[in-house]
Parts: structure tokens; C-alpha cells; sequence
């Protein structure tokens, strides 16, 4: 388990390839569908 290793974060590092371990583009954040400035504009 370390650079020689493919499937390892830092074998691909290593290796300078991409998948399930080391993505190319990193996930995107899942944001809640309403965001906190929304409720403030509803207000009184």
C-alpha cells in the first residue's frame, strides 16, 4: 500500500492517473435548497 500500489490516493498521485480513489474534479457540496438569507427576506 503505498506508490507502487494503483488503487491507492497516492498510487495515482504517484502514477498521475484518475479514479474511484483519486478523482479528477472533486465532489461537489450539497447545498439545502433553501438558503438562510430566504427566510429574512419573507420576515414580517
Amino acid at each position: 500500500m503505498g506508490r507502487g500500489d494503483k488503487k491507492t490516493k497516492k498510487g495515482k498521485i504517484f502514477k498521475g492517473s484518475f479514479g474511484k480513489s483519486r478523482p479528477a474534479k472533486p465532489a461537489k457540496k450539497v447545498r439545502e435548497s433553501a438558503p438562510a438569507d430566504a427566510n429574512k427576506a419573507s420576515g414580517k
